[in-house]
């Protein structure tokens, strides 16, 4: 009987585990994350000072942006507002109070001519108006 319990461990090596152990390193990380969240707030605090009153504007005081859009028929409207392509520029400096800094969204029908919206693009910019930009709809998440 001694024989048989000694036999049995001395063939067999014992091999190496294939399986990584995650469990320390989920450890680790989550630890890592609450000290990132608890420190993250303080590193953003700075220094409090008293900052001096002024009448000065502020910077991006524009907060709504001028939306011109362009319909499949060629159509052009300003708003909610039909305007000539020769009107179009004189408009947009009468809203803006030609302020060319101002933000100009540019909508356009998905089946419009690429030249067409090119061409109004092209006349807002030519006005001096710098902050232009195209308007998309994401497209919905079930395909």
């Amino acid at each position: 009987m001694g024989m048989s319990v000694g036999g049995r461990g001395r063939g067999r090596r014992r091999r190496p585990a294939s399986e990584i152990n995650v469990t320390p390193l989920v450890d680790v990380m989550l630890v890592l994350l609450i000290i990132f969240m608890v420190t993250a707030p303080m590193l953003t605090s700075g220094v409090n000072v008293d900052l001096p009153k002024t009448d000065a504007s502020p910077v991006n005081a524009d907060t709504k942006p001028i939306t011109v859009s362009l319909r499949s028929d060629g159509s052009i409207f300003l708003g909610d507002t039909q305007v000539t392509s020769d009107q179009l520029l004189q408009q947009l400096k009468a809203m803006s109070s030609n302020d060319s800094s101002r933000r100009i969204f540019v909508r356009a029908d998905a089946h419009i001519d690429y030249g067409h919206v090119m061409q109004v693009m092209g006349q807002i910019t030519s006005g001096g108006f710098t902050h232009v930009a195209l308007l998309a709809q994401q497209p919905s998440s079930g395909r």
